[in-house]
């Protein structure tokens, strides 16, 4: 669609994506609870409100959080594929310890009202 400035973004409308993108840090975190489904509901919000976080900082956040989502899938994937062979449990292990350190530097910038660092990435 088109590119909206934070300026032109009320503080409100920005006050109601972060939370979004808070809840779907919280839906990342209780994958570890509830198998998959969190994970995919988040990317679902992601994917659905994309266009109005475009051009403010909280993009950066979206962003992170779908890359986050399709890597964890995929090491998911793999670590299954894997796990016969003895490889899929350090798969798996690696995974969730990627998406742990996702989750808290998401999170931790998203409190701090900052965007993701391109440092970081």
């Amino acid at each position: 669609m088109n590119d909206i400035t934070n300026a032109q973004k009320g503080p409100e409308k920005l006050q109601t994506l972060k939370l979004l993108a808070a809840g779907v840090y919280l839906c990342q975190a209780l994958t570890f609870m509830l198998a998959g489904l969190p994970l995919l509901v988040g990317v679902a919000v992601n994917f659905w409100k994309r266009n109005e976080v475009q051009g403010t900082w909280l993009e950066s956040h979206f962003n992170w959080q779908i890359k986050t989502t399709w890597v964890t899938l995929a090491g998911f994937a793999i670590s299954g594929l894997t796990f016969e062979l003895g490889v899929g449990f350090f798969v798996l292990l690696v995974t969730v310890v990627w998406m742990v350190y996702r989750i808290t530097i998401g999170w931790y910038a998203l409190n701090d009202d900052k965007a993701i660092s391109k440092d970081i990435k």
